[in-house]
């Protein structure tokens, strides 16, 4: 069990649990993911993975690399992600993990704001990112996992700060987070963000509860999201598990992986049930060792069908990156009222409170927005330390001492709570969070759009599908609006581009000439079924490495 106090980092932690548990399996490659990457089917004991991250961290400090700078991380979910990792939290650096769908504009974004020393990548995106390091002026070197590291560069070492805090409150990584401004928000986690994660998920109990015996958890989910990286991976360091990291979801070969695996747990994402509830039934449904699936977003009428076909219990829980194992809320104990969106109730040292837009506390199944923070003395113990080079976002996310989430929940009698819609203006497709605004700034750069507006979409999979209302020079067809997003996708992650363009003769504004949400969220399911909205899902492929 991972206790904070003797661990100021994760990379003791991971070294405790080696001493702990040498032999046992630490992460595991399953052939099939092995084949897609190129890379050996392998499972790595705790003491080999120590071993490995050892070797690492020696050749970094070998080559001048020291607390307090950043190293961007583009390693898909290969087990050398985390290796390298560890190795960097050794020596007091931080890491900047990257979505490897991220193309031209947003890597150079993500270079210039976090001002790395260094990038690891795979090769197949080396060259990118050697493109993202120059045209954002960082100008860091970019090597394979494989590869030596350079020797850390005179100009880059002098941007580097050395931290002066407890190693346990310095930070570990930043992750992005899409949010209403348009750009990602880069929010800084720390040692402890992590370590908390971890033993809250230990210790979490109820469904979810996790023994020492040898758990095998199995994720499809990416792991530079901090589902994964803190979640996943933290918790089973911290009971001795073993952690079989999926490229992604494969819908057909799903059952086979979670039985060669042998996993005990599982975590998922909305989509998931959905798509496994369309295959046929089947005699092995059941034929696997999982006790419980932890995640988010399942579809409500079929959570109980899912429950009863394939026997696993999927406990539905609410966090976010900036709240960490701060303030979790997971519905791990009956009566968890399946079918309804309950993520259960705020338990042990979570503070909860549901807002109306008067600001007045909502009564029983009133909804409203939810605010969160840590019992105690410290209301931010557990969370982010903060948006990057963006005090004002963080002061105004934690306005009045309470975290303000942008989710719309309500309470019912019972104290447990339920989902109800985001209050933010983002698009949540498969998991991700795509920020309507940043997808309209990239299709404003396009010669011929003269206004953009985009929204979400329903989509029976996906939950939510990007939609893009165009005003135009020019051409107004389904070549155009192909056209168009063959453009988008040599720019942005395949995800943010727009799977329905519609063409406007004007978008609807305010006085102020700013998109009027409301109406464009009404008008979307208008033109959902007007016949010469553009169907572009298709188009919408996650590119080869």
């Amino acid at each position: 069990m991972i206790e904070i106090a003797p661990h100021a980092t994760v990379f003791t932690a991971l070294r405790s649990a080696a001493a702990t548990w040498p032999e046992r399996p630490f992460l595991n490659v399953l052939e099939e993911t092995a084949e897609i990457y190129g890379i050996d089917a392998h499972e790595w004991s705790y003491a080999e993975a120590l071993g490995e991250v050892e070797r690492l961290r020696d050749a970094y400090g070998a080559a001048g690399y020291v607390s307090g700078g950043r190293v961007m991380l583009l390693m898909e979910n290969r087990p050398a992600f985390f290796l390298h990792w560890f190795a960097l939290n050794a020596l007091g650096l931080s890491v900047v993990p990257v979505n490897p769908d991220l193309q031209s504009s947003e890597l150079e974004y993500m270079a210039r704001h976090a001002e790395p020393v260094l990038a690891v990548a795979i090769a197949s995106r080396i060259a990118d990112l050697e493109k993202a390091a120059a045209a954002s002026g960082v100008g860091f070197p970019v090597v394979a996992p494989d590869e030596a590291p350079p020797p850390l560069a005179a100009e880059l070492a002098m941007r580097v700060k050395t931290p002066g805090v407890d190693p346990l409150k310095r930070e570990a990584a930043m992750l992005y987070t899409s949010g209403t401004t348009g750009k990602p928000k880069g929010c800084v986690l720390s040692n402890l963000y992590f370590l908390a994660a971890g033993r809250w998920y230990a210790e979490a109990g109820g469904i979810c509860a996790l023994s020492q015996e040898g758990e095998r958890m199995i994720t499809p989910l990416p792991i530079f999201h901090m589902n994964a990286m803190a979640y996943s991976l933290m918790a089973m360091i911290g009971v001795g598990g073993c952690l079989t990291a999926l490229d992604r979801f494969h819908p057909r070969t799903w059952w086979r992986s979670v039985r060669q695996s042998r996993a005990t747990c599982l975590h998922y994402l909305g989509v998931m049930p959905s798509m496994l509830m369309k295959a046929q039934p089947s005699p092995a449904d059941r034929d696997h060792d999982v006790r419980f699936g932890f995640g988010a977003g399942i579809d409500p009428k079929l959570h109980g069908p899912f429950e009863d076909r394939f026997g696993i219990p999927l406990v539905e829980a609410w966090a976010m990156t900036e709240t960490g194992a701060g303030a979790v809320i997971a519905a791990n104990r009956e009566p968890r009222k399946r079918g309804s969106s309950c993520l259960g109730r705020p338990r042990g040292s979570v503070e909860a409170r549901i807002v109306t837009d008067q600001g007045r506390e909502a009564e029983a199944d009133q909804p409203g927005e939810l605010l969160v923070r840590h019992a105690g003395g410290d209301p931010r113990y557990g969370f982010f330390c903060e948006y990057y080079k963006n005090p004002e976002a963080t002061a105004e996310a934690w306005a009045d001492g309470w975290f303000h989430t942008g989710d719309i929940v309500r309470r019912d009698a019972d104290g447990d709570f339920f989902f109800v819609d985001r209050k933010k203006n983002v698009i949540r497709r498969s998991g991700e969070n795509i920020a309507a605004v940043e997808v309209e700034s990239i299709l404003m750069q396009h010669p011929d759009i003269k206004a953009a507006a985009v929204a979400a979409a329903p989509d029976e999979l996906r939950g939510d599908e990007v939609f893009a209302c165009l005003v135009v020079e020019g051409e107004r067809s389904e070549a155009s609006a192909r056209a168009i997003v063959s453009w988008c996708l040599e720019r942005v992650a395949y995800y943010k581009v727009p799977g329905y363009v519609a063409f406007l003769n004007a978008l609807p504004l305010t006085a102020t000439q700013k998109i009027q949400r409301g109406e464009l969220k009404t008008l979307v399911p208008r033109l959902l079924a007007d016949p010469e909205t553009v169907d572009t899902r298709a188009m919408k492929k996650r590119q080869a490495a």
